[in-house]
């Protein structure tokens, strides 16, 4: 599915968001420019507007998805996979409902404790 603008709004004060940035911009490269990065701390109305509170954004990854649709956590991610030819398979994968669930549960386990250790939750 082919999507005119998607916006990730990503922790810019996370050493690791930032390094996953840095990671799927290479793998993307300039050609999508479709995709849009956005440090949600910066952007309050942004959260206010799609209601998503500071500790969801926080704690799970969202994209908004040509302006209307929200998507988060693993979901977000295999969208993101797929917009990179080479990786689909790896996104059908994370799609498959037991790997998904071992996924999500994996990922929010790690968000959380990530966050306990730097103190922010």
């Amino acid at each position: 599915m082919t999507h005119d603008k998607i916006l990730v709004l990503y922790d810019a004060s996370c050493p690791r968001c930032v390094k996953d940035r840095q990671f799927y911009e290479k793998l993307i490269g300039l050609k999508n420019s479709h995709i849009i990065w956005c440090d949600f701390n910066c952007h309050h109305q942004l959260l206010q507007q799609f209601n998503i509170s500071a500790l969801a954004a926080m704690t799970e990854l969202h994209l908004i998805v040509d302006d209307q649709k929200i998507i988060k956590s693993i979901a977000a991610y295999v969208l993101l996979l797929n917009q990179i030819i080479y990786l689909k398979p790896i996104a059908w994968l994370m799609n498959i409902p037991i790997i998904y669930r071992i996924l999500e549960f994996y990922y929010h386990k790690r968000v959380h404790k990530r966050l306990k250790n730097t103190g922010r939750l």
